[in-house]
């Protein structure tokens, strides 16, 4: 009889018993779903190449959070109250339990953000500061979206929440929703690094629409040379500044220009390199399996979900539109000097919104090179992003 109740027990904790346990069909074909929607992003990520540095881990910790019966992850432990038991995380917590807490903190998001701007080329910035005004405008879509978000029906914070996403930036969406909306985390950051991936094939026929064959064509003269100073006071002046005005986006812009001035400043080559590659991979893998372990099927799969992916995509389309506009108003201010491909590099996806429009004018005539030029406007749209989440925190406080 022992044998036969181990065998029965053993049974009846499979994840196959338990996945209809109850009763429940529905709860377990949203299961179902959810565990092939993991498998459609697996593939995304190494088949077809669409952002697989987090793609992948996103997909990977929605496959282990949805498994039935293996509970990793306890969003009620996080989301309440807006609060975090860390008696009961230490206790009783699973991995994904415990990973979450850096996503709930605000800490990986920040972290990330210190690897990219060791990464990122202020130069062309710094060169033509102009482009601050085309990363400004590709913000335009954040504020449609979030509009757009109200008259749906979304709260406030969760509407500015999914408005971030215009911004094209996954940490700074992430760190606006783990703060204003955690409920939808898994759903706003499967979005937005879904549509960063996609800006080969979304942002062009918005270019080719709003520009002409002889704007395509504009050759830009060469950008002066930045001396190393500049490149040391700007981070710092970006920080103060900031700082000052914005505070609530302080957190990630702060982080952004220290990574930046460990790689400029010529005396912290050995921290730059550190923030660039092993802590921004390690954090990557953390933030990904995180994000993706609160995509569970009773809160994924909802029609708030639909909605998220559809005003996700109009915003990061508004985004362009609004770069683009931008990048046409000052062509013309300065009499035919500025192509306005440049504007679609606006948004916050670097560096490959800048390749985007790279190619675009080189289809228009091969010897035009963009390239520099659109990567002003696409480190402005960096900063620009961080700035539009502090704005949006700022202005919507949490409910909790």
């Amino acid at each position: 009889m022992d044998l036969i109740t181990s065998v029965q027990n053993f049974l009846g904790d499979t994840g196959v018993a338990q996945l209809f346990a109850g009763g429940d069909v529905w709860a377990g074909l949203k299961t179902l779903a959810m565990i092939a929607i993991a498998g459609v992003l697996i593939y995304l990520a190494i088949g077809r190449g669409f952002e697989p540095l987090l793609l992948l881990p996103i997909a990977i910790g929605m496959l282990l959070t949805n498994i039935p019966g293996v509970e990793l992850f306890h969003s009620e432990w996080y989301m309440t109250d807006g609060t975090i038991d860390y008696l009961k995380i230490l206790n009783k917590g699973e991995l994904l339990d415990i990973l979450y807490i850096g996503v709930k903190t605000g800490l990986y998001p920040c972290l990330i953000f210190i690897g990219i701007g060791a990464m990122t080329d202020f130069t062309p910035l710094i060169s033509n500061p102009k482009s601050l005004l085309i990363g400004a405008g590709a913000q335009l879509g954040v504020f449609v979206a979030f509009a757009g978000a109200i008259f749906l029906g979304f709260t406030p914070q969760e509407a500015a929440s999914i408005g971030i996403i215009g911004g094209a930036d996954g940490p700074t969406a992430i760190y606006v929703t783990k703060t204003l909306a955690p409920k939808l985390l898994g759903a706003i950051a499967i979005a937005a690094y879904s549509y960063m991936a996609l800006i080969p094939m979304i942002q062009p026929p918005i270019m080719r629409l709003l520009t002409t064959e002889k704007e395509r064509k504009i050759k830009m003269t060469v950008l002066r040379p930045v001396s190393k100073l500049e490149m040391m006071l700007f981070p710092v002046m970006v920080t103060v500044i900031v700082g000052f005005i914005v505070p609530s986006a302080l957190s990630l812009i702060g982080c952004l220009m220290f990574g930046n001035i460990l790689n400029v400043c010529g005396v912290t080559e050995r921290l730059s390199k550190t923030v660039q590659n092993g802590l921004m991979n390690a954090v990557t893998v953390c933030l990904g399996v995180s994000v993706g372990a609160t995509a569970k099927a009773e809160s994924f799969l909802a029609p708030e979900t639909l909605m998220i992916i559809a005003l996700g995509l109009t915003a990061f389309a508004i985004s362009t539109v609004g770069g683009l506009l931008t990048a046409k108003v000052m062509n013309w201010m300065t009499g035919g000097k500025i192509n306005p491909l440049i504007g679609s590099a606006g948004v916050s996806a670097v560096p490959m919104a800048a390749r985007v429009a790279q190619v675009e004018g080189q289809k228009a005539d091969p010897g035009n090179f963009l390239l520099m030029h659109a990567m002003g406007p696409n480190v402005a749209g960096v900063i620009g992003s961080a700035v539009a989440a502090g704005v949006l925190l700022a202005s919507f406080p949490p409910l909790f």
